[in-house]
Formats: C-alpha cells, sequence, structure tokens
C-alpha cells in the first residue's frame, strides 16, 4: 500500500487519550482506520440520503403504477 506523510493537528487531550491507548508504533494505523471508518459512514450517509430522493422523486410514479395493477393483486383473495 503507497502511504503519504501527513501533518496533522489535534486537541491535547485528544492526542494524550490517544497515546494512552495506542502505542507509539501503532498510531498511524490507529488514525488511518479511524479516518476509514469515518469515510464509510460518512458514504453510507449519502448514499442514505441519494436513496431518500430518489424514492420521494419516484413516489407518484410508483404509486401510478401500483393503482395499474391493484386490481390484478387483488384477484383471487376471496377465496382465501
Amino acid at each position: 500500500m503507497d502511504t503519504v506523510r501527513l501533518n496533522i493537528t489535534m486537541p491535547n487531550n485528544l492526542a494524550a487519550k490517544m497515546n494512552s491507548l495506542i502505542k507509539p508504533r501503532q498510531r498511524s494505523r490507529f488514525i488511518a482506520d479511524a479516518v476509514q471508518q469515518k469515510i464509510s459512514q460518512l458514504e453510507e450517509i449519502t448514499l442514505q440520503k441519494q436513496l431518500e430522493e430518489g424514492y420521494k422523486v419516484r413516489r407518484e410514479e410508483s404509486l401510478t403504477i401500483s393503482k395499474e395493477f391493484e386490481n390484478l393483486d387483488l384477484r383471487g383473495w376471496d377465496e382465501y
């Protein structure tokens, strides 16, 4: 995996907590994993918003199609 060196800043208390939990030679991996997790969360939120907007745009079309097939969907239910 190619890597890039970054110079980051963070609050002192956050750095102290991280340093108390993570060994010095494992901080880069820890930070990379945390950033990847946050990116995944943001991508999931973005996808959910896109799907929600798509459903809203297609709502009327879906209702129209459902009404067209309503008689066929209900046919035969009297028997049960």
